[in-house]
């Protein structure tokens, strides 16, 4: 699956599908959270939370992947990804865009 966060893909005829997405919920583990506080008084980054987002990332275009085959795309144009607080602790993670065939 060709994927691109552009409008389009030059040089190529294609028929747009539909829109798809993937999304996944992730929350804090304990442990993340105490290594995180400690982070916060002395700075740096903050890696527990970064493999967390990284991983949440994979798994919302893996699903958006699985969605675009389901209609037979052969590509997604204009990706994005969106995130928002689903409750205390808990962020959601979104990647979406515009599923496409070649002609």
């Amino acid at each position: 699956m060709i994927i691109v966060n552009t409008p389009n893909i030059p040089g190529r005829d294609y028929e747009v599908i539909t829109l798809v997405k993937g999304n996944t919920v992730q929350t804090k583990h304990i442990g993340r959270d105490i290594a995180a506080g400690f982070k916060t008084i002395v700075g740096g980054e903050i890696k527990g939370y970064t493999e967390m987002l990284t991983e949440a990332r994979e798994i919302a275009i893996s699903r958006m992947v699985e969605e675009a085959s389901k209609v037979g795309a052969d590509a997604i144009i204009n990706m994005r990804f969106a995130t928002s607080q689903v409750m205390e602790g808990a962020s959601e993670i979104i990647a979406y865009g515009t599923a496409i065939k070649f002609k």
